[in-house]
C-alpha cells in the first residue's frame, strides 16, 4: 500500500536517537559495526496481511531499510503461529543480522529468540511486546495505555458525557454500552483495555454508563486474533441475548477498526442506522481507510491514529543502533515488563480522530488523500 514517507524526519531523528551509550547491543556473530549496509540483512516478521495496518507496517519498514541499502527479508505469517515460528527460524538460518518481530502470540517464540540470542542476533519487538523471554533487546510501540484512555474518552465525547477538552458534557445518561477487547495473546490488548476501563470506571460507578450484558472482564469480551467476523458474531449474540426487550445500545467500546466494522455490520443488520434508530457511538483504532470513510460518513464515531510511518522509522533507528554495536535510545525503561525483564522501549504518541479531524490528521499529513478517504480505499 502506498504511503507518503516522512523522509525529512529520517536524518534528524536518526542522529538524535543514536546518541546513546555504546557497547550494550546484542550484536551478531561477527562485528557488524564496520560492515556496509548492503552486506547486512534485517529479518522482518509481520503477523498477517488480512489487516491493511500490518501491510502498511511491513512495507514501511522494508522501504526505509532498503532506502538505506540494507537487505530485507520480509515475511507475513497469515495469523498462524507455527508459520511465524518457522519463518523466524528461517531468517536466523539464512543469517539475519537483526530481527524485527510483530508477534502473533507474544508467548510463542521463546525457542526462536533463544536461537537468535545464541547467534547474538538482536531482537526488536515491533508494536507487540514479546513476553516471557530474556532475549528481547528492544521494543518500539505507541503508548498503549494512553490508547485505551483515548478510546474511552472518544466514547464519552461521542455520547455527550464529556467534551473534547475533558470538561463535563451536556448529556447525563444513563447510556447502555458494550465493551470489546483484543486478542488475549496480544500484550497490547491488556494495556488498551486497562486504560479504557479505568477511564470509564467513574461513569460506570455513578450509573451514567451501564454495561447491560454485565460482561466487563477482559476474558469475557476479548476477540481472538482480532477477527472482524468474531466481533460481528459477539455483537449479534449480545443483541439477541441482552437487547431483545426493546432496549437500545448507545455506545460500543471497540479497540480496533476491524472489530468496529464487524460490530457496525451486526448493528446495521439489526436495524440500527436510520435516523429513527441511530447507530451507536463506536470507537476504533489504526485509522484503517475503510473505517476512516465510515467516520467521514457519520457511521463510525472515531479512531485512534497511530502513524505507522513513524513507528517504522523508529524500528529502523533501533536496528541501525544495534548494527553499530550501540544500544538504541529508550524513552521508557519501566513500563514494559515481559514477565522476565523490563524491556527498554521507545513509545510514540497517538491522536484521536473524529470526523472533523480527518483533514488535518490524515489528509494534510499525507497519510491518505481526500480521494482515498472518499472512496474508502487506499491506492
Amino acid at each position: 500500500m502506498k504511503r507518503r514517507l516522512l523522509a525529512a524526519l529520517g536524518g534528524a531523528v536518526l542522529a538524535f536517537s543514536l546518541a546513546a551509550c555504546g557497547g550494550e547491543g546484542a550484536g551478531g556473530d561477527t562485528d557488524t559495526s564496520g560492515q556496509a549496509p548492503q552486506d547486512l540483512t534485517i529479518g522482518v516478521s509481520m503477523p498477517t496481511q488480512t489487516s491493511e495496518r500490518w501491510i502498511a507496517d511491513g512495507n514501511s519498514v522494508k522501504e526505509k531499510l532498503e532506502a538505506k541499502g540494507y537487505k530485507v527479508d520480509l515475511q507475513y505469517a497469515g495469523d498462524d503461529i507455527p508459520t511465524q515460528s518457522q519463518q523466524v527460524d528461517q531468517m536466523i538460518t539464512r543469517g539475519a543480522d537483526v530481527l524485527i518481530i510483530a508477534a502473533i502470540d507474544g508467548t510463542a517464540l521463546s525457542s526462536q529468540l533463544q536461537a537468535a540470542a545464541d547467534k547474538k542476533i538482536p531482537v526488536i519487538a515491533y508494536d507487540r511486546l514479546i513476553r516471557d523471554s530474556q532475549n528481547v533487546d528492544f521494543y518500539v510501540s505507541f503508548d498503549n495505555f494512553k490508547v485505551g484512555v483515548a478510546q474511552a474518552n472518544a466514547l464519552l465525547v461521542g455520547l455527550g458525557l464529556q467534551n473534547k477538552d475533558g470538561s463535563k458534557g451536556s448529556k447525563t445518561g444513563p447510556f447502555n454500552i458494550e465493551v470489546f477487547a483484543g486478542s488475549l495473546d496480544d500484550n497490547n490488548a491488556h494495556f488498551f483495555f486497562d486504560g479504557a476501563m479505568q477511564t470509564l470506571k467513574p461513569f460506570l460507578d455513578n450509573g451514567s454508563l451501564v454495561v447491560k450484558s454485565k460482561q466487563t472482564a477482559i476474558e469475557q469480551v476479548a476477540i481472538l486474533r482480532w477477527q472482524q467476523e468474531t466481533a460481528q458474531k459477539r455483537m449479534e449474540d449480545l443483541l439477541t441475548s441482552t437487547y431483545n426487550d426493546g432496549s437500545k445500545v448507545n455506545g460500543v467500546l471497540s479497540p480496533y477498526d476491524g472489530l468496529s466494522r464487524g460490530i457496525i455490520t451486526a448493528l446495521q443488520n439489526a436495524g440500527y442506522g436510520p435516523a429513527a434508530n441511530p447507530i451507536p457511538v463506536v470507537t476504533g483504532q489504526d485509522a484503517e481507510i475503510a473505517s476512516v470513510k465510515l467516520i467521514n460518513d457519520g457511521v463510525q464515531g472515531s479512531t485512534i491514529f497511530k502513524d505507522t510511518r513513524l513507528l517504522a522509522e523508529q524500528a529502523v533507528i533501533a536496528a541501525e543502533a544495534f548494527l553499530q554495536e550501540k544500544q538504541p535510545q529508550a524513552n521508557d525503561t519501566t513500563t514494559y515488563d515481559n514477565g522476565v525483564k523490563v524491556v527498554p522501549s521507545y513509545l510514540l504518541p497517538v491522536q484521536t480522530v473524529f470526523k472533523d479531524d480527518i483533514k488535518t490528521a490524515l489528509i494534510d499529513s499525507g497519510y491518505y488523500t481526500a480521494e482515498e478517504v472518499a472512496a474508502g480505499q487506499a491506492k
